[in-house]
C-alpha cells in the first residue's frame, strides 16, 4: 500500500475540532490508519507546526501539557509513520516539562540523541536543560 503524506491542517482539525465536519473526517482517517487500511506518513517539522499553532496565543493558546496529551495518542497510531518519531516524542515531553519553544525542544532531543553536550545559542532558556551547556560565540571587542 502506498503511503500518503499528512499535512498540518489534518492534525489541527482533528485535535481542535474547530470544524466539526472536517474533524470527523480526519478522525475517520486516523481510525483507518489504526486499522492498517491506509498508510500515513508525516514529518517532524509538520508536528512542530502543529505544536506552534496549538500553542499560539493568537490562535488556540493551549498549554504545553495539554498539547502533549492530545498529540501522543495520534503519534502512537500504528499506521502513521513520523519522521524522527523518537525525537518528536522526547521533544514533546521536554516541551510539557520545561515550557520552552517546541522547536528548541526538538533541538535538545537531536543534541541528546547524538550525545552532543554543548550548544551555541543566545537563547538563555537552554540553560534550563541539565544535559547540555550553552555557549555564546566570543566577541572580539
Amino acid at each position: 500500500m502506498a503511503a500518503q503524506f499528512v499535512d498540518t491542517n489534518i492534525f489541527l482539525r482533528h485535535l481542535t475540532n474547530d470544524h466539526p465536519e472536517k474533524a470527523k473526517a480526519c478522525f475517520e482517517l486516523f481510525k483507518k490508519a489504526a486499522r492498517d487500511e491506509v498508510s500515513l506518513v508525516t514529518a517532524d517539522w509538520v508536528i512542530a507546526e502543529v505544536v506552534y499553532v496549538m500553542s499560539s496565543k493568537t490562535v488556540y493558546n493551549l498549554p504545553p501539557m495539554e498539547i502533549k496529551n492530545r498529540l501522543r495518542p495520534i503519534l502512537a497510531i500504528r499506521g502513521l509513520k513520523v519522521e524522527n518519531k523518537d525525537v518528536v516524542l522526547y521533544a514533546l515531553d521536554l516541551f510539557a516539562r520545561l515550557g520552552i519553544d517546541f522547536e528548541d525542544c526538538l533541538s535538545v532531543a537531536h543534541i541528546e540523541r547524538r550525545r552532543i553536550q554543548t550548544i551555541y545559542s543566545y537563547d538563555q532558556h537552554f540553560d534550563q536543560v541539565e544535559t547540555i551547556t550553552r555557549l555564546e560565540p566570543e566577541t572580539n571587542s
